[in-house]
């Protein structure tokens, strides 16, 4: 996401897919000691690993295959990977157990970039980052543009901007497309209250 500050390209599409998510390992689930993955997937599997793996080291990774990776070449010292049947296949290592995700319906969500805007479509999602000025109130004031032009803001999340310190970029979705005049005149409502405001790209709503 934090690439998006500076890039030209635009959200195209999203796709939603179901993951599964097992326990991978070279060794016995017995002299399991370390368990590798990327921090979703540990976010994902959280319950089952407190009931499973209590006492377990768990060590965050850049991917699943890095992690299935680290799993294979440290073996001897009780490492296993969480991930999907994928990576224990691309690394010969045995599936100990499959589905641990908590959430059976367990989806994750992909962009497609590009450098066209889309059209409407009719059923759109708009994507967008701003950041605010630090003054008290300046996120109500920014938020309260899509209730004044009743746009549904379905995701909202907040990261440390790489501009200055103290600054937070925030990214959020929206019901609607740029091009609808609702969603143009919300935007141009937050751009008051804002030190910057990005558009990410309007695309069809997949749904989640």
């Amino acid at each position: 996401l934090d690439l998006f500050v500076d890039s030209p390209l635009h959200i195209c599409a999203q796709i939603l897919l179901r993951i599964e998510n097992g326990l991978m390992a070279a060794i016995p689930r017995e002299e399991i000691k370390t368990l590798y993955s990327h921090p979703q997937v540990f976010g994902q599997c959280r319950s089952w690993i407190l009931k499973n793996f209590p006492n377990a080291d768990l060590v965050e990774v850049s991917s699943t295959t890095k992690a299935a990776q680290i799993a294979k070449d440290q073996a001897a010292q009780g490492a296993a990977a969480l991930g999907g049947p994928l990576a224990a296949e691309m690394y010969g290592l045995t599936l100990l157990e499959e589905s641990i995700q908590d959430r059976a319906t367990n989806t994750t969500r992909f962009l497609v970039i590009g450098e066209k805007p889309c059209p409407p479509t009719g059923k759109d999602r708009t994507s967008i980052l701003f950041a605010i000025h630090d003054r008290p109130g300046s996120l109500v004031k920014a938020l309260q543009a899509f209730d004044q032009f009743h746009i549904n803001m379905s995701k909202i999340e907040s990261r440390p901007s790489k501009r200055k310190d103290w600054e937070y970029i925030f990214y959020v979705d929206l019901s609607g497309h740029c091009d609808d005049v609702k969603v143009a005149e919300a935007l141009e409502e937050l751009g008051k209250h804002c030190s910057l405001v990005k558009l990410l790209g309007s695309y069809p709503d997949a749904g989640e």
